[in-house]
């Protein structure tokens, strides 16, 4: 058995959202996402392709949500460290502006040409980029949030070192490394053991953080659920602000609607961390 009584056969399913889902199913949700991302572009002109690095894919776009000086949300897209681009997640703006944030969709270079190590820096980057610059584009540098779905999930804990953060909502993450340098998923990412510990957020608790709530969708693999109660339950039980929401209902792509829709309970989150800083 290769990891908590799984084979590796079962470990692959057991991180497979797309087997679990369905590809017709998966393909439906990303290219909806797709069609409203180009479709907010188009009705909301941004800034694009700011650069925060020397890296081709280290760049973010800004979509102001017509209020001066309002607070930022950092989103992390997912894709297992492999795959997907910042563009189709401007459709987050449909609730995100919403609420009163601006949104900034950050890119970053993926598996195999970087490892996780030079993906965590880049993510370390782009916040503090955020944080240095976002006065200029419009926004409070007092009050920048980051957030992130599945792989993005992972990156939003690993950002929130920087405690100039105002506050994290990592959705769908990964915290520990270990089943992932396992499985299917390292055949491209090429992570040793040292490199998952050193990158695993449960293994790497700051000693303090902005508040961060972990969220996962009840109908998502069990192994994911397994780690965002595990990782949430951790960073709590070290005195760190923060806590865990899992949502009925969603499964791991349909759990985005709710950081899409102004009435979500990911938006609602998202304004509750806003209104603790109080």
């Amino acid at each position: 058995m290769l990891y908590r009584g799984m084979d590796r056969a079962a470990l692959d399913a057991a991180y497979n959202n797309s087997l679990h889902v369905g590809m017709a199913r998966r393909d439906a949700y990303v290219n909806g996402w797709a069609e409203r991302g180009a479709a907010l572009r188009r009705a909301r002109p941004g800034q694009l392709d700011l650069r925060y690095g020397p890296g081709a894919r280290e760049r973010l776009d800004f979509y102001p949500c017509g209020k001066a000086g309002a607070p930022t949300l950092g989103y992390i897209h997912g894709g297992y460290w492999q795959m997907n681009d910042k563009e189709p997640y401007a459709f987050l703006a449909e609730g995100v502006h919403a609420a009163g944030f601006h949104l900034a969709p950050i890119e970053y270079t993926l598996a195999p040409d970087a490892r996780m190590d030079q993906i965590c820096a880049e993510i370390r980057r782009a916040a503090a980029w955020l944080i240095d610059h976002v006065a200029e584009l419009g926004g409070d540098p007092q009050r920048v949030y980051v957030s992130g779905h599945s792989a993005g999930g992972h990156l939003t804990a690993i950002a929130l070192g920087d405690r100039r953060l105002a506050g994290g909502l990592a959705i769908s993450g990964i915290y520990e490394l270990e089943p992932i340098r396992l499985g299917y998923l390292n055949d491209k990412l090429g992570l040793d053991a040292a490199e998952s510990a050193r990158n695993s957020p449960i293994r790497q608790l700051p000693e303090a953080a902005p508040p961060l709530v972990v969220t996962v969708g009840r109908g998502e693999l069990p192994e994911l659920v397994r780690q965002s109660a595990e990782f949430a339950q951790a960073w709590t039980a070290k005195g760190l602000p923060g806590r865990y929401l899992p949502i009925e209902g969603h499964n791991h792509f349909s759990i985005l609607e709710e950081l899409a829709r102004p009435d979500g309970k990911l938006v609602a989150a998202l304004k509750e961390l806003e209104r603790s800083r109080a």
